[in-house]
Parts: structure tokens; sequence; C-alpha cells
């Protein structure tokens, strides 16, 4: 059930009185797409509802590997409420829904028959949000592989994993492609390879010491560059794909999700500046943005990747080159934060891996976020874009994840309050715009998350809803922020209302 006065609190949004400077939605270009998103694992619950079977969170989740051992076997319940949800982002006025399809609720061993009930689930989602004017933004893979598969052949580690991924895009596009017009093949495939096969945060825990702990099995000089190839080449053939066999008909559009962290230095020191930008040129994101986004610009990895990593990098045919060069219709990128880098010779042994790209290093980002060492900055976006459209030929660039946490609520009490919230979409919102003035093609904005969702790292100590979710109650009342009610007002005419920070580089 929706809140009571959801409707209410949406209709009695307040703005402050109108100022010459402020701006509207309708200051970005038109057709500029706004909404807001979650992903399948982290929002649906029933995970053994209706045929779904494990995927790896699952797993990792049962065995108590999550922060503080949570699972997202319920999470916000969605599998249950989505008409309510979709009611909720109707009246909130977004423009689209970014979520993932579960590929173990519609194919649960990986490959094979297609599960009647989860493509009935994702047929009634998508026919709802269409029928509400609500945009549907699949993504295909959000880091959720099904069990079996990593089971059967180590998941990303084989070959195998292309021609399964590819099969089970197939069904998606067959099943939903006349009705959903933007495809994401990957979700942050950056950071998938890292924390999962390098230093074995996230599943499936392969990594060696000493770049990762608690792992049994592994390789982290080599599995994460085997990995990140595997996952570059289900993307192509799954663009290959929809391009000769369905585009032309269903006349959509496909592209990749990133990760995109800006980095700075962490001091002043010209070693520090010097190593920041190193890390911009090769290292947005987990392990390399640049291993992914030159592959996908130019047909190939970089020769400093190569000479670097020798013989661990997987070579990659002409039919491949060809089919990676210029395979996105866009680029999807979620940011949140800048990494303050800090040069350290003795970081790392080179020989062994060069995801630093030389000796420069920055501390383990997982225990940074862990420690608050890391930091929003939203002039770090307009950054990135500079970056983007300097580097890579300004490719169409979705923000696909920008968002703010917050502890959850105190004391049994629903919290409403969340004006940090909403100054921290402001803030971006307007940086996101002056980069466009200045020429980056950026073309939709989706804020992280619609709900309070089980966030990968976090499980439920950090809570990114625009609504919130009470998660102590088998009902998972939703319930609207302020941030919601501000970001509504937005897209239905009202002010951006910038904040008047000056936001530099430190």
């Amino acid at each position: 059930m929706l809140f009571p006065v959801a409707v209410a609190l949406f209709a009695a949004a307040a703005f402050a009185p109108r100022h010459a400077s402020a701006l509207t939605r309708h200051d970005f270009p038109e057709g500029f797409v706004f909404g807001a998103g979650t992903s399948a694992y982290q929002v649906e619950g029933a995970v053994e509802e209706d045929g779904r079977k494990p995927s790896i969170w699952d797993t990792f989740t049962h065995q108590g590997y999550s922060y503080n051992k949570s699972t997202a076997d319920v999470s916000a319940d969605q599998y249950h409420h989505y008409k309510d949800d979709v009611k909720l982002m109707h009246e909130m006025g977004l423009d689209a829904y970014r979520f993932s399809i579960a590929w173990p609720r519609l194919i649960p061993d990986g490959r094979g028959e297609i599960n009647p009930k989860g493509l009935e689930y994702y047929n009634n989602l998508i026919d709802e949000l269409i029928r509400h004017g609500i945009q549907p933004h699949v993504t295909i893979y959000h880091l959720d592989l099904p069990q079996s598969l990593q089971d059967e052949y180590n998941g990303l580690l084989s070959p195998r994993f292309i021609d399964d991924y590819t099969a089970y895009a197939e069904a998606c596009f067959e099943s939903f492609g006349d009705r959903v017009k933007h495809w994401v093949t990957v979700n942050e495939p950056n950071i998938e390879t890292i924390g999962g096969f390098d230093n074995g945060r996230l599943p499936p825990q392969r990594c060696s010491h000493p770049f990762g702990e608690n792992c049994t099995r592994g390789d982290s000089t080599t599995e994460p560059y085997v990995a990140a190839h595997h996952l570059l080449l289900a993307h192509a053939s799954a663009v290959r794909l929809y391009r000769d066999k369905y585009q032309a008909t269903q006349r959509g559009q496909i592209g990749i999700t990133l990760l995109g962290w800006w980095h700075e230095p962490a001091t002043n020191s010209s070693q520090d500046a010097a190593a920041a930008t190193r890390m911009n040129d090769f290292h947005i994101g987990w392990p390399s943005l640049h291993r992914f986004m030159h592959p996908l610009v130019y047909g190939d990895y970089p020769t400093v990747m190569r000479s670097r990593a020798g013989a661990r990098l997987p070579n990659l045919t002409a039919e491949q080159s060809k089919k990676l060069r210029g395979a996105f219709d866009f680029i999807g990128f979620n940011h949140y934060l800048v990494v303050r880098a800090r040069a350290d010779d003795s970081a790392f042994n080179l020989k062994q891996r060069d995801y630093y790209a030389d000796a420069s290093a920055i501390a383990d980002p997982f225990e940074d976020i862990q420690a608050g060492g890391l930091e929003y900055a939203p002039w770090a976006l307009g950054k990135l874009l500079d970056h983007l459209k300097l580097k890579y030929g300004n490719p169409p660039i979705l923000i696909h994840e920008n968002g703010y946490s917050d502890p959850p609520k105190i004391s049994g009490k629903i919290v409403y309050e969340d004006d940090n919230r909403s100054e921290f979409l402001q803030d971006y919102l307007e940086v996101l715009y002056l980069s466009i003035r200045n020429g980056s093609d950026a073309r939709g904005y989706f804020v992280w998350s619609f709900l309070d969702v089980s966030e990968f790292l976090f499980g439920y100590r950090s809570r990114f809803g625009l609504c919130g979710v009470d998660m102590n109650i088998k009902g998972r009342t939703r319930y609207v922020r302020n941030s919601a009610r501000w970001y509504s007002g937005f897209l239905n005419g009202g002010e951006l209302r910038p904040s008047g920070k000056a936001y530099t580089a430190a």
C-alpha cells in the first residue's frame, strides 16, 4: 500500500520565489530524459518465488559475506508492489524508470527455457510503466549472474559466458523489445571485475595475495583481465545481434553503463597532481574505464595497457575488434564521488598488475567508503564529462546513477526530511546543465535510487531512496521524502534553484 498521503505530499510541494537565474527542466535540451532507477536483485525481493533460482549475490549474502550479513530476500519487495511503485513514479512526474531484468528469474538455469512467471512479471511491469507514460530503460545484466553458470564453468572466466549471455539478451529483445526502446547490456563491468576477481570483496570472491584477502581461489594478476575481456565481448555480441536482427523494427537504442569516478590529488604536491592526472587518463572507476572505453571507441586495448600487461591481456581478433568498435548508441555512467590520488612508488608491483597505470596509487575504495574518505563534489561530474568529450569524441551520455545516501530512520520513526539529498540533486543538475552548455552530449539523468533498496556495499545501512521503504514491516510501506517532492516539483516545471555554492577543485 502507498503511504496514505502520498498524493497530497506531491501536491503540496512548495518552492522558493522565482529568481531570474534559476533553472528549470525546460532549460535542458528537448528530449532530455529525467528519471530514477533501481536494479532487480536490490529491489524485487521474492528470491524463491515463481521459479526464480539463486544468483551469485544470493549465495554471497546467504553465506554471510554482505554488510551486516544482510540479504535482499525481501528488500523493498517490488515484485509484489510494482503497481503501487509505478503509480508513485507517475505522481512524481518521472519521464523514465531504469530497472534490470533478473537473469535467474527470466531464465533460472542461465540457459534454456524462459520461466513463464518471470516473463509475466516483467511484461506486467513494462506494460504498467507504459500505461502511465513512463519510459522503461532496461539493463539486461546488473551483476546478478545465475549461480548455476558460476558453478558450471566459473561464470565470467569462461568464453561460454558470451554465448549464454547473448542467448539471454535475445530472449529479452524478443520478449520486451516491442516496448523497450532503451537497453543497457551490462552494468558496471569495471566494478564487477575488480570486486569479484581482484580484491574478492564481491561475488564470486576470487582473488590472490597480496591484492585480495580471505579468498581461497583465484588469481588477481590475470583473472580481472579475462573477466573484463569476456564482458566486453558479450556486450559486443549483444549489440551486433540487436543491430542486425531487432533494431530496425523495434527502433530502440543500446549501450553499456560504466562506473565513473573522478580523481583529484590528495595534497598540493606535484607528485600527487601527476598521480591524479594519470588516474583520470587510465582509471576512472574500477579497474580501468580506459580499458572499456578505448576498445569501444577504437576497437582495441590501449598500447600502454598491452605493454604493461603483456601475455596476461587476452588478444582481440580482427572480427572481435570490428564488433567492439562503435558498439554503442550511448554510454551510461554511474557517478557519485571524487577519489583522492596519492603518489606511492612502492604501492604495487607492476610486474604483477597494472590497474594503476604506474606506481601511483590510491587507498582501497572499499575501505575509503566505509571510513568516509571519499567525497561528493558536483564539479567532478563536469570534469568527468569534459574528459569523455576530449578523450573519446564526445559520445552520447546518460547519467544512469547519481545519488546521496543517509542513514535509515531513527528510533523507529519515519523521517521525511532529507534536505541534503535535495541540495545534492540540485547541485549536480546545475553542473550537468553547465556541461551541456559547454558541449557535452548528455541526454539523460537518473537519480539513484527511486526507492530504498538493499545496497550492494552497504546492505540497509545507507538509504538512497527518493521514496523511503519501511524495511521493518511485512508490508514494506512506502513514504515520500522531501527530496521526492522537490524532484517532482522540478519535473513539473519548478525551479532548480541553484545553491549558489562555488564548486572548484581543491
